[in-house]
């Protein structure tokens, strides 16, 4: 059975590394930053051409263009607004900076952006031959800054400092980008180092574009208030002739703000007397780990490695604690770092962030008594699932076990992980465990395939199973859908039939083996009832079960799926033991079970959302 679950967990972590590996590496917080002196567009061919520039712009696609040596309406232009021009071509957004008045009109740096500016400023720059000038344009998450600065070397140093000032006043990322007219070993750019980032690869040389020899134009991002900036790809174009410079293209990864990292609180799944799995979802690719003990001051640290690989640069977290002692209780805290760049001899990070401390106690076979709350059929239904925990918050329960259909429709993994996180952040999943059994609605939609990602199967590497809690069984079935597989509306996409016939021969082996036959008491739950009033002409899951079933003896089976609350003594409609149907989705039918096993005696209430007990049954 071990090498059954750590199989599944190996399949699991792999398909997840898969979904991850398939990302685009703009995707996550990433902008593409395309700098370029245009010469006002003039080639090397002395032939001045706009849309030849603006071909270069579209041909990359790029989020932020930072453009140098822009007229505006002046003679040599033939009055033309040439940024806004160039903005036409794109349908990109113009902000534009003058540096000096020129032949009617001005001359000076612009920025053009595929997302509407905030804002944007401009302030002169020391320039003895002529004037320059930085432009400041503000972005929800980023600042950029653009210029050109001075031939000589006096007016660069004293450019620098004023532009750091300015980068004082921001508390947002900001990149710089432009022609600075410095070699990369000036005092000028290692003036420039000392608190930005350069995001450019300076051995790449930029002018002039027919045979570059020098690199004079730079991309870098501010790092004096802590943010971070990686650079995953960089290009300087081969672009030999629509300006007497080469553009430099690059996917800057910008580090995500600390409070970002985590999506979701740290969940428990797949307890056991010697284990427990924690996982948790972040925003963006990270490493992650758990830090863990028996005292809150000193925990180790453990991580999840594949044949000698760690698990890392993904968004969804599984570490699983082994070797615990049962009955212990332990501490814990999950731990993310951002990946901002991942490549084979080059990695970097953003924060590192933990989670507040959080605890959970081992399960102890020779601990016979426990509590577990039971919900069923809510249907993404928040505000019913709320009123229904309300009811039984307050009862000490030890586990949660989710009986189906409470995920509805798994059209996305923004649906699934909002449930799920609701569910285990309302039930303090943090620190209970929680069990999610598949109903026939978490088998539907786009993401359905993919929903173990975010879960972990106690039945191991199938959704069905058995654990002991103590020396009660608990036995779960996963009944699938309720139509048949050839109906129309699964479009040959389905064979449940195979997989009640898997689960057939599972009880067999279960019903006869020693973990069941040594328990106290047993409990089976599975979604779909087969006994039951409310029983639809298709029921494959009796067909196939019944005669097993019938040899095997239940304290109770706990079922949902048909919205009515329904209790069936023993021998009604055949059963071989008790039968509880859950309720629900409405606030009229919906109810919450709680089994509860004190000494020799289990007992199992079934509440409204009023509170009111409408069940309470010794077993």
């Amino acid at each position: 059975m071990k090498k059954i679950i750590l199989l599944s967990i190996l399949a699991s972590f792999f398909h997840i590394l898969s979904a991850q590996q398939d990302k685009s590496a703009r995707e996550k917080n990433t902008l593409r930053v395309l700098s370029y002196n245009i010469r006002n567009a003039k080639g090397m061919d002395n032939v001045t051409n706009y849309e030849r520039i603006a071909n270069v712009i579209e041909s990359t696609s790029p989020d932020i263009v930072m453009l140098q040596e822009i007229d505006s309406v002046t003679e040599r232009s033939n009055k033309i607004d040439v940024l806004n021009k160039l903005a036409n071509i794109t349908k990109m957004y113009p902000a534009y900076a003058p540096a000096i008045s020129y032949q009617g009109g001005k001359y000076g740096i612009g920025v053009l952006s595929k997302k509407r500016p905030l804002s944007w400023s401009s302030l002169p720059l020391p320039g003895r031959e002529e004037a320059r000038a930085l432009l400041i344009v503000e972005y929800n998450n980023y600042i950029i800054f653009c210029t050109h600065l001075s031939l000589t070397k006096e007016d660069r140093l004293a450019s620098i400092k004023i532009i750091e000032e300015q980068a004082k006043l921001y508390n947002k990322p900001i990149i710089l980008a432009g022609d600075l007219n410095a070699s990369p070993d000036s005092q000028e750019i290692t003036q420039l180092g000392s608190t930005w980032k350069l995001l450019s690869n300076t051995k790449i040389p930029t002018f002039p574009s027919n045979e570059p020899k020098e690199t004079i134009d730079y991309i870098a991002g501010y790092t004096g208030k802590g943010s971070g900036y990686s650079t995953v790809k960089f290009h300087v174009l081969n672009e030999p002739m629509a300006s007497d410079h080469r553009p430099l293209l690059a996917d800057i990864r910008l580090k995500t703000d600390a409070a970002k990292v985590m999506r979701t609180e740290p969940y428990l799944q797949n307890p056991s007397t010697n284990g427990m799995t924690v996982m948790w979802l972040t925003n963006v690719p990270c490493r992650s780990w758990v830090e863990y003990g028996t005292d809150s001051t000193n925990m180790r640290r453990v991580r999840t490695f594949i044949e000698g690989e760690m698990i890392a640069n993904n968004e969804i977290n599984r570490i699983r604690l082994e070797g615990l002692s049962p009955g212990t209780k332990y501490y814990y805290r999950a731990v993310s770092q951002e990946i901002t760049l991942y490549e084979p001899y080059k990695k970097e990070f953003g924060d590192t962030i933990r989670t507040p401390i959080s605890s959970f106690t081992t399960w102890d076979d020779s601990k016979k008594d426990f509590t577990v709350l039971v919900f069923n059929d809510i249907h993404d239904n928040y505000a019913l699932f709320d009123k229904l925990y309300a009811q039984v918050k307050d009862s000490g329960y030890e586990l949660v076990i989710f009986n189906g259909d409470c995920i509805a429709d798994v059209q996305s993994e923004s649906i699934a992980v909002k449930s799920i996180s609701h569910y285990c952040k309302t039930v303090g999943g943090n620190n209970t465990p929680t069990i999610f059994i598949r109903g026939n609605h978490e088998t539907r939609g786009a993401y359905s395939m993919f929903l173990w990602n975010l879960l972990e199967k106690k039945g191991g590497s199938h959704t069905y199973g058995g654990f002991n809690l103590g020396d009660t069984r608990f036995v779960l079935l996963d009944c699938g859908e309720d139509k048949r597989d050839d109906h129309w509306v699964y479009y040959d996409m389905n064979d449940f039939t195979q997989y009640r016939q898997d689960q057939a021969e599972y009880l067999k082996e279960e019903i006869v083996s020693n973990e069941f036959k040594a328990a106290s008491k047993r409990i089976l739950i599975h979604h779909i009832p087969i006994y039951g009033r409310n029983q639809s002409s298709y029921n494959p899951c009796k067909d196939l079960w019944e005669g097993i079933l019938s040899k095997a003896s239940f304290n109770i089976s706990l079922n949902a799926h048909t919205h009515k609350f329904e209790y069936i003594p023993k021998g009604k409609y055949g059963n071989n033991y008790p039968v509880m149907i859950g309720g629900g989705p409405s606030e009229q039918g919906a109810t919450v079970s709680i089994l509860q096993k004190k000494g020799n005696k289990l007992t199992m209430k079934v509440l409204n959302t009023s509170g009111e007990t409408i069940l309470n049954l010794d077993l």
